[in-house]
């Protein structure tokens, strides 16, 4: 069987070749060699759709989200508002709602002049200068009016975040800074010698001056945004001018949980030499990172996971207390004239706030998903694997059981990710490898298509009407071995004969003629195909058949013999349709030999035919010429008995056929030895020691052993041949040197 399969392979080895190509062409461009960008999108494809497949779609009521939103908008004015309106927003989830703190996903950039204050005070030093009751006025005033003052007050005196973003890119680095960056929590002396590689800005928009003074801690919120404008990472660290900034979210934790400091969780060996960044421990948890200290973001379902209360409701003390008491409160905005809608894996418009809303959500549930820098040797690995195993089994498979093997694959390859993703936090890639598995399986439907219809054509059109389907199909795996040419070959020749045809042909019209070696013909020649015989040709009544070409099979000789059998016993019922049809009942002799034969396609120039030649083909056909003659209905020679030693055979005779000067033992199978009955056997036993009396020319007792056999098988001819045999002997003895053969002179 496996010298089977390695011919099989074999032929297929172009196959193999090109899709192990393709397999080393998939892995070059992982480890870098090149850049192919459409696997990134089909990857993050295949991200996406597991995001959305396994997200819990819950929603998270410990975080809410305080909206500055349509209706608060409408109600207080365009943004930005007067800072007043911050304070009093401040001032009312502290003090009214009691919430634990609150990050903000807006900045102010910009001193807040609204009040008029600098007004009043110009006026003062200009217009009004000589008026002191005025300036009395203003001094009282003054903290009242500022409201940066006021807010830096309530932010001072509250657990609040601040957030500020940072500008990345070739134009925005032009755009001037603006207000203050908070204390970065790393420079970059500490990471030297380390595998980081944080996004680097160019640009910020920080807090104004006295705001960021008095808060406590700040947390810029700019996610990243990928080549098909998603987010699906958002820097936990951004670089600036040396240093490393924190995320709000990442921020906020640590404000919430009172965690001082971030620590970097290095990896070695990794495959630049250095340390790789893997996770940022914030000492109750860690949080997994990639090389750019991006976290993935945990998307807990669609647009409206967390809470949503309007500003302008919490201002003005509108709000059910039990929504806001004890949450996380993050000020951001879902108004489209804001500019902070988002696209995401779940929805295209999203909510910028809701993003680090989710990450903030993850870091407590610790549900953030990691890709560390080794997913990629996973993959590469995966990637070898598939191609080895589908290069050296698809070319095996039909295209049924291809397509079947291809999809369970498949099936394998998404379940085993589904498992690390579900139950790991682990993002394995997957979409190079269903690519590679698909395009595996295309070539293959292709190049067997394409390729090999060739050549099976070919071999259907040369072979199919010799030999069965299955034994095409089996060709076809190897055609190349496969040929026309003649060559010597041991094989082994079948012919059977219709006993007394001319005589049924003459006693029917035609048409019913035609009618009948239909019937008799068809299911004859569909036990030699399924005996893997090879049909030479009809000649009239007759079948001529042989075996071991052009597939080659050692045990021709016992597939042949088998067929014999079986077309007798498959005779008994042709007769029973025979006589229902008002046709007469048929006979046939089978005659076997095998030897070696020439076989090949031969002819002339204007007809070819597969067919065997040579004596051994002659003896064949002898034989079964000779069966009417010992009235039985198959012969086999001493090459075919001696090549299936598991039947029992009767001896017939050593006889000389016509056209042949060396004589040659004949017999008649029997019965496979694990069928016969002891009375055969018994029978049989006695029949060869006639025999051997009656070539030791001991005329008295083989007569007398021949007349007890035709007691116990009356009706088997062949007792009768021998004694009339004897019978002449003993009247007309045969020379001293007789050796018992028996010269037949006709066919």
């Amino acid at each position: 069987m496996l010298n089977n399969l390695y011919q099989r392979l074999r032929y297929h080895i172009p196959l193999v070749i090109i899709t192990l190509l393709i397999t080393f062409f998939f892995i070059a461009e992982r480890i870098g060699a090149y850049d192919w960008p459409i696997l990134d999108h089909a990857e993050n494809f295949f991200y996406d759709l597991r995001v959305v497949a396994t997200m819990p779609n819950d929603v998270d009521e410990r975080i809410v989200i305080v909206d500055i939103d349509e209706k608060s908008l409408s109600e207080i004015g365009r943004w930005p508002w007067s800072r007043n309106n911050i304070t009093r927003l401040i001032n009312e989830l502290f003090d009214n709602y009691n919430v634990n703190i609150v990050g903000f996903d807006v900045v102010f950039a910009e001193p807040d002049e609204s009040s008029g204050l600098n007004i009043l005070k110009a006026l003062g030093k200009n217009e009004l200068s000589g008026v002191t009751e005025y300036r009395a006025v203003i001094d009282t005033i003054d903290d009242e009016l500022n409201y940066d003052l006021q807010l830096s007050k309530s932010i001072s005196k509250y657990n609040i975040v601040l957030g500020y973003y940072f500008r990345y890119g070739k134009m925005l680095g032009q755009v001037a800074d603006a207000g203050e960056l908070p204390e970065p929590a790393f420079n970059q002396d500490f990471f030297e010698g380390k595998d980081v590689f944080a996004h680097r800005a160019n640009g910020y928009a920080g807090n104004i001056k006295i705001l960021q003074d008095a808060a406590q801690s700040a947390g810029h919120f700019s996610p990243w945004i990928d080549d098909d404008g998603a987010v699906r990472r958002v820097p936990m660290l951004y670089e600036y001018e040396n240093n490393y900034y924190e995320a709000l979210s990442l921020v906020m934790f640590k404000k919430l949980f009172d965690v001082k400091n971030t620590i970097p969780m290095f990896e070695l060996g990794n495959n630049t030499g250095y340390p790789s960044l893997e996770t940022l421990s914030l000492e109750y948890i860690d949080i997994p990172v990639d090389k750019h200290v991006r976290a993935l973001v945990p998307y807990r379902g669609y647009q409206g996971s967390f809470p949503y209360v309007s500003a302008s409701d919490v201002i003005n003390g509108r709000v059910d207390k039990s929504i806001l008491q004890n949450t996380i409160v993050m000020v951001g905005t879902s108004a489209p004239g804001l500019y902070d809608l988002r696209t995401t894996p779940v929805q295209k418009q999203y909510a910028g706030v809701e993003v680090h809303a989710n990450l903030l959500s993850g870091m407590l549930d610790q549900t953030i998903k990691q890709s560390p820098d080794y997913v990629h040797g996973i993959e590469i690995v995966q990637l070898l694997l598939i191609g080895i195993l589908l290069s050296l089994l698809l070319p095996l498979l039909s295209p049924i059981w291809a397509t079947l093997a291809t999809l369970v694959f498949s099936i394998l390859i998404v379940t085993i990710n589904m498992c690390f993703w579900q139950f790991g936090n682990l993002v394995l890639p997957l979409a190079t490898s269903l690519l590679v598995i698909g395009i595996i399986f295309i070539v293959n439907m292709s190049y067997g298509f394409f390729i090999e219809r060739r050549g099976k054509l070919k071999i259907a059109s040369t072979f199919g009407q010799y030999i069965p389907p299955e034994l095409v199909e089996e060709m076809n795996f190897n055609s190349d071995s496969y040929s026309l040419n003649a060559e010597n070959r041991e094989m082994t020749v079948l012919f059977s004969d219709i006993r007394g045809f001319t005589t049924i042909s003459e006693g029917l019209p035609p048409e019913q003629l035609s009618q009948l070696m239909n019937a008799y013909l068809t299911p004859m020649t569909k036990i030699i195909h399924e005996k893997r015989g090879t049909i030479d040709k009809y000649m009239g009544d007759a079948i001529m058949a042989f075996w071991g070409a052009p597939v080659e099979n050692k045990e021709h000789a016992r597939y042949a013999l088998d067929a014999a059998m079986t077309m007798l016993e498959r005779l008994s019922a042709i007769r029973v349709v025979f006589h229902d049809r008002g046709w007469p009942a048929i006979n046939i002799g089978i005659g076997l030999h095998t030897g070696t034969m020439s076989v090949g396609n031969m002819g002339s120039e204007f007809r070819m035919a597969y067919t065997v030649m040579g004596d051994a083909v002659n003896l064949g056909s002898r034989l079964e010429g000779l069966t009417k003659s010992y009235s039985v209905e198959i012969i086999v020679s001493e090459t075919t008995k001696q090549t299936v030693p598991d039947y029992v055979y009767r001896e017939l005779d050593f006889v000389k056929v016509k056209g042949k000067d060396k004589p040659i033992a004949i017999y008649e199978p029997v019965s496979p030895k694990n069928k016969i009955s002891s009375a055969e056997q018994d029978e049989i036993k006695q029949w060869h020691q006639a025999l051997k009396t009656y070539r030791q020319q001991n005329w008295a007792k083989s007569n007398l052993l021949l007349q007890q056999l035709k007691i116990l098988a009356p009706d088997r001819k062949l007792y009768d041949i021998y004694l009339e045999r004897v019978f002449e002997f003993m009247e007309n003895p045969p020379r001293s040197e007789w050796d018992g053969v028996y010269v037949h002179l006709t066919k």
